[in-house]
């Protein structure tokens, strides 16, 4: 249907662009990321391979660092700064989540500003959120969502936007993108109450609230715009896995009314890598001065 959004080849048309792009600068180095793996989470271990991946494909570097659940703030810091000075690592990601005992910002705070291609660093939020200021890196799956929307020329500006789910990594820095985007914007969370009659009213939703298949056709007006970041597990009798993954929304039956839709898998997951990539790339330029 062409109301449905192609995030799988709008990613990997971004990361074409990045590696023609990256072999212009062969002779000035090779952008690197460094990656900090706490703990040893099957999922963790997914993402983070996907990352790897994408960064042979366009010809950067990657390394990562796995540490016990248990470490010290003093080896993690060590580390953090060792990473920090060294010239051949442009991003520094801490795979989130990291075990609950340890401070997140913390952590988050010490990889320096300028590596921070995540784009979590209190100095890259704050940026974000004033007006007239530009933070060096905005967080991926955010920035992948605004992607999404620019190149199938909806617009933005003036359209209501409702989100779903307020965390730090997608609903916090979406709704402020989406403000300076000049869209009118509602931020629904588990405290919202009636949330269907503020989607009711929606133009744009993006969804990260991770409840699989929560919100339904008969909460939406037609010729909505779904960005769907959702990624949820169902249990699936069909598949050998003996489950499957979903969105936030009923897909099947919300398409139907939707002008577009993501799709779960293959919508905003591949945009997320793909930003990471862009962010790096932006890293690499920015300290040597290209």
């Amino acid at each position: 249907m062409t109301n449905i959004i192609n995030g799988t080849e709008i990613a990997n048309n971004i990361i074409d662009d990045l590696r023609i792009e990256a072999i212009k600068y062969k002779e000035i180095g090779i952008p690197g990321i460094a990656v900090i793996q706490i703990g040893d989470k099957k999922e963790s271990s997914i993402y983070i391979k996907k990352k790897c991946d994408a960064c042979a494909k366009i010809g950067f570097y990657s390394v990562v660092h796995k540490l016990d659940a248990d470490i010290s703030y003093d080896n993690i810091f060590y580390l953090i700064d060792k990473l920090n000075a060294d010239n051949s690592i442009n991003g520094i990601l801490v795979q989130l989540p990291i075990p609950q005992h340890l401070n997140q910002e913390r952590i988050l705070s010490r990889v320096d500003y300028s590596k921070d291609i995540d784009g979590f660093h209190a100095q890259n939020i704050g940026n974000l959120a004033m007006k007239g200021r530009t933070p060096d890196f905005t967080p991926c799956t955010p920035l992948g969502c605004l992607e999404l929307l620019k190149r199938e020329n909806i617009q933005i500006r003036g359209k209501h936007a409702v989100i779903v789910g307020n965390s730090n990594i997608v609903g916090l820095p979406m709704a402020l993108i989406l403000l300076k985007e000049m869209a009118t914007v509602s931020v629904c969370h588990i405290e919202t109450v009636n949330i269907s009659e503020h989607l009711k009213q929606a133009d744009i939703v993006i969804s990260a609230c991770g409840q699989p298949q929560m919100i339904k056709k008969e909460w939406l007006k037609k010729g909505v715009i779904i960005i769907d970041v959702g990624i949820n597990t169902i249990p699936d009798e069909n598949s050998k896995k003996g489950y499957r993954l979903v969105g936030d929304v009923d897909f099947e039956n919300v398409k139907k009314i939707a002008h577009k839709i993501t799709p779960v898998p293959g919508g905003v997951g591949p945009m997320t890598v793909a930003m990471l990539m862009s962010n790096t790339l932006k890293s690499f330029k920015m300290r040597n001065k290209l």
